[in-house]
């Protein structure tokens, strides 16, 4: 087969996230009382948490700031192989910045920047959660119980950031990482976002244009149930206890995954899926490549109310200048 590039899978999922919260404890119990999450460790001014269908210690670290954002973001290498061939290549960007002995539920990790400055980290050693006796499910397959307080998340899904040039990113992910392009939005050849993955998801992380084309923001954090009813029970529970629900339950085009946004009370927007959308079996996928024109009505919402305003333009952290140029439907 012409110009078929043998696929490159040392990188084997997206393993942890840590934001940032000016309001730490209100962010906690955010997770832990309405999503059903577990704290499984505190030190210092960070939670770790995990969802109960995650398989690691923790999938979640919140870190007290002046500002919502995003701290860092982990990758879970293939093998420890794998990890080592990644740093070689990372390090031929220039853009490494060392190892660290590790963090709370994994062992050392190579931390690097993305073009753009988001930080990143990839490790192989890991911390598998250990429930108590009177956690544990009586599916051997599932790691603790689910919860029985709240509309409790299964497991962490993806990550979508704000990027002065989507392009870079994404060509850096793709090239360096061995990351796939699935669904991509152009604008007369210019990348508005990009839609990548390591696995048959459609995405493990997401980038999109921010419209002041800023560095560093986290456009959400999602979480998945599996079950499309879960987001109308949730929905339903947080804006009757005062939280903001950004996008109510809804279809997007692009993945295909029934979907909603609500603010976390530290300011970061948090999705939540209601099913996967479609997986990716075939080995010589072929990017779906959406013209802006197209994607209003389609490919941001495919059933459901229009997207405001904010879902466009809002990331954290939030800044107040708005360009006269901003692209968006």
């Amino acid at each position: 087969m012409k110009n078929y590039q043998e696929p490159n899978y040392d990188v084997a999922q997206f393993a942890h996230v840590e934001i940032l919260s000016p309001k730490l404890e209100e962010s906690v119990e955010f997770f832990t009382r309405f999503l059903g999450m577990e704290v499984t460790a505190r030190v210092g001014q960070s939670v770790y948490l995990r969802a109960y269908e995650d398989f690691y210690h923790n999938t979640l670290k919140i870190t007290e700031a002046k500002e919502a954002g995003v701290g860092h973001v982990g990758w879970r290498a293939s093998s420890p192989q794998a990890l080592h061939r990644r740093v070689e290549e990372i390090e031929k960007t220039g853009l490494g910045c060392g190892w660290i002995d590790g963090d709370i539920g994994h062992g050392e990790a190579y931390q690097f920047t993305t073009p753009d400055g988001y930080k990143m980290e990839i490790f192989w050693e890991v911390e598998y959660y250990i429930p108590q006796e009177d956690q544990k499910s009586k599916l051997l397959n599932r790691p603790s119980k689910r919860p029985d307080h709240g509309v409790p998340v299964r497991r962490l899904d993806h990550i979508n950031l704000m990027t002065s040039n989507p392009e870079a990113d994404t060509n850096f992910m793709l090239d360096t990482l061995g990351f796939r392009l699935r669904e991509q939005i152009r604008d007369n050849g210019n990348v508005l976002g990009s839609w990548i993955s390591v696995s048959n998801l459609v995405h493990e992380i997401a980038f999109m244009q921010e419209p002041n084309r800023e560095k560093g923001k986290l456009h959400h954090l999602c979480y998945w149930y599996g079950i499309p009813q879960n987001l109308y029970d949730i929905a339903d529970l947080l804006k009757d206890h005062g939280y903001f629900v950004e996008v109510p339950p809804n279809k997007h085009g692009i993945s295909q995954a029934f979907c909603m946004y609500v603010y976390e009370p530290g300011g970061n927007r948090i999705e939540l899926f209601g099913d996967t959308g479609y997986l990716i079996m075939d080995p010589d996928w072929k990017p779906v490549i959406w013209e802006m024109e197209d994607v209003p009505g389609n490919g941001d919402t495919w059933i459901g109310t229009a997207f405001p305003e904010s879902w466009w333009l809002r990331g954290t952290p939030v800044t107040k200048v708005k360009s006269p140029e901003v692209v968006k439907p």
